[in-house]
């Protein structure tokens, strides 16, 4: 009996690139807060990432982990913007210019541009995939707001960086901190509250922790608003495989990091309440 071999479907040559492992050299480090940096590198499909993807960086020795971009150009120039919060991330922060570094992606679906009337929310290291977002989003709104909030001064993410993208167009910037040391006191889901309340905007965009951006759905569905928000979960694969970074039925290294309101309305009973650990276990946000 002859036995015809079975046919494969081409993968993309894409594809086959963006999941392939390229070594990349940290050409820039820049302190952004006590415990927040910015590492920049030259990769080309970095260059063809959109605002909200991510990457998978892998640092030598000690592990693999997702990261967002929070700097984008044609040329291929790269920033991950990250805090030091667990092993990886501190292994991470001890690397000096020159060093080497893992990179697969970009990954993911990110945030779906649109224009008119825009209001962007961030909350710590939320801001990082907020930022290339706005310098897309710049050219396409006829108003902008954008709200940024953290604990305290030290901590607000890219205060400059966010004038000088919004200081040509019509924009506000309103920036909160918890202990009033910058800005107004409060938090971000207050003033979004206050703006909701009297004006209508055709996208409303967050990310931040998870309990703030579940605040801020909630506000989106009271005033009938379209809403995208960026969600963080634990990610080994990065391709949907390994079943980490579930919420309800959706993958979200696959179906996210940006899901819009539809999609979180499909999740409510897990998003802003739950995550998986590294076991696989629920465990509260």
């Amino acid at each position: 009996m002859q036995l015809h071999p079975q046919k494969r479907s081409k993968v993309p040559a894409y594809l086959n690139a963006v999941n392939r492992l390229r070594i990349v050299k940290i050409q820039e480090i820049m302190g952004e807060s006590p415990t927040v940096k910015t590492f920049t590198f030259r990769d080309k499909l970095c260059g063809r990432a959109e605002p909200g993807q991510f990457v998978m960086v892998w640092i030598p020795g000690v592990d693999e982990i997702p990261i967002s971009l929070s700097t984008i150009t044609p040329n291929g120039l790269t920033s991950i913007t990250v805090a030091q919060v667990g092993e990886a991330t501190k292994a991470l922060h001890q690397r000096k210019r020159g060093d080497l570094l893992g990179i697969r992606g970009p990954y993911g679906k990110g945030f779906t541009l649109t224009s008119g009337n825009i209001m962007i929310a961030g909350g710590g290291t939320g801001l990082v995939p907020l930022m290339p977002l706005t310098e897309k989003l710049v050219k396409l709104s006829t108003k902008l707001t954008f709200l940024l909030g953290a604990k305290t001064k030290d901590e607000l993410l890219f205060l400059d960086r966010i004038d000088q993208t919004l200081s040509k167009v019509n924009a506000e910037i309103v920036a909160a901190t918890e202990d009033g040391s910058y800005g107004l006191k409060g938090i971000v889901t207050d003033q979004a509250e206050q703006r909701l309340a009297k004006e209508k905007f055709d996208m409303i965009y967050a990310c931040g922790p998870e309990q703030m951006m579940y605040k801020m759905f909630l506000l989106a569905e009271r005033y009938h608003m379209s809403f995208q928000a960026s969600l963080e979960r634990i990610m080994h694969c990065a391709i949907g495989l390994c079943g980490s970074c579930v919420i309800g039925k959706l993958r979200v290294c696959k179906d996210g990091p940006v899901l819009n309101s539809e999609q979180l309305r499909s999740v409510k009973e897990e998003f802003g309440k739950f995550k998986r650990g590294f076991q696989g276990r629920k465990i509260a946000v």
